[in-house]
């Protein structure tokens, strides 16, 4: 860390470790305002949002005035994000497909027409304003059934592809989409269910009395290190991979994708064959950490003055995709669901994650059902669709719309 005066400008030069620092001050910052600010809690605003969202607009007003410059070393930031990437290929158990049934293979593939809808929006739209489809892309699925996390991973691919100011397009549609989607959730489940007079089943409220309370998280250091070494073995191998399918196909494709499909591959290897008791509770909360930590990093390092030629445009592209997921889930999924109570609550899990993040999904869902009752399958659906399902559909789509636009 050093600083040093340029054209009578303070610039601060932050290091790889005082980076993560302020990611971490920062990403404590959002949870202890979350906390206190019903706003952001109603709505679900991650943590690290919050405080890298307050440091780049504090950033952003030195920049302007001239006042100081800060310099980052982001050295960390790439390797967090594989990392949570993976975690998330380790979650995603085929066995937990046989729970879901019919329904779960209708929901999932219904979130993945979403996504494509939603690129292939951006990248129209895109090119009728005038901006280039890339920018249309970061305003699609990668930051709206993508999140933050989306935004910012793909983001930096976009730039690396040459398109400045990719991720700070990619997190300002994010945060919209989770607002949009937080809003939009109840009120248009609540018109669907008075509208059709739906009610849960009875078995469906038996069961809501019989759900486990969350067991205390209580683990050693070396269940610890087994699963950081399952992390980083996958992270390295994906890598591997990552370079030999991009030099063979002759596309890019992103360290944190081939990750995590690595990963896919060893979980369920690894359910047949037991090499390891992988336990999911671990591989969260590492994931937790690697996710709250990138996201810290990439937005307290926006450039926010990049925005200002792309405002116009990207507020047209992103009211239209609000009123194509409106539409969406009110004449498709609902429908295809069944027009029952669970498509309903189901209905309202994606406003959630289509237009912001899994979070979201479960949040409007568990407004939903306090009000109207208990829905077993949209709480086993949802949440495993929009935590790693719609990704085995999304990723490959969005790597080649990237490709094939870019």
């Amino acid at each position: 860390m050093s600083f040093e005066m340029i054209n009578s400008i303070l610039n601060i030069n932050l290091d790889n470790v005082g980076t993560l620092t302020v990611a971490a001050l920062l990403f404590l910052l959002g949870y202890f305002l979350r906390k206190r600010i019903n706003f952001l809690e109603k709505f679900c605003i991650p943590a690290p949002v919050i405080g890298g969202l307050i440091f780049a607009l504090m950033n952003f007003v030195f920049w302007q005035t001239n006042i100081i410059h800060i310099n980052f070393d982001v050295t960390f930031q790439d390797p967090m994000m594989i990392a949570f990437f993976t975690t998330v290929g380790i979650g995603a158990s085929f066995a937990l497909l046989k729970k879901g049934g019919k329904l779960l293979i209708v929901y999932w593939l219904l979130c993945g027409a979403l996504g494509i809808l939603q690129n292939s929006i951006g990248v129209v739209l895109a090119k009728l304003t005038g901006i280039a489809p890339m920018f249309g892309l970061m305003a699609g699925a990668i930051s709206l059934e993508g999140g933050h996390g989306g935004a910012a991973s793909f983001g930096q691919t976009a730039e690396i592809m040459g398109y400045e100011g990719a991720v700070v397009v990619g997190m300002a549609a994010a945060t919209f989409g989770l607002v949009a989607g937080g809003l939009l959730g109840g009120p248009v489940t609540k018109r669907l269910i008075d509208k059709y007079n739906l009610k849960p089943d009875e078995v469906e409220e038996a069961c809501s009395q019989e759900i486990e309370s969350e067991k205390k998280f209580d683990v050693d250091y070396l269940t610890i290190i087994k699963h950081i070494t399952l992390i980083t073995l996958c992270m390295t191998i994906g890598s591997l991979v990552g370079k030999k399918v991009s030099g063979l196909l002759d596309i890019i494709l992103p360290s944190y994708v081939s990750a995590m499909f690595v990963a896919v591959i060893a979980r369920n290897v690894n359910n047949k064959f037991k090499f390891m008791n992988i336990d999911m509770k671990v591989i969260e909360k590492i994931g937790d950490v690697c996710l709250g930590l990138f996201l810290s990093m990439a937005l307290m390092s926006l450039k926010l003055w990049q925005l200002a030629d792309l405002a116009g445009p990207m507020i047209i592209i992103l009211t239209c995709q609000i009123v194509v997921i409106f539409l969406f889930v009110n004449f498709i999924t609902f429908r295809l669901l069944g027009k029952t109570y669970d498509a309903a609550v189901m209905s309202a899990g994606m406003l959630g994650h289509g237009l912001g993040a899994t979070p979201n999904a479960i949040a409007n869902m568990g407004a939903v059902t306090e009000k109207y009752g208990y829905s077993r399958k949209a709480f086993l659906i949802v949440p495993v669709v929009g935590a790693f399902l719609v990704d085995l559909i999304n990723i490959p789509a969005i790597v080649w719309f990237m490709n094939y636009f870019g």
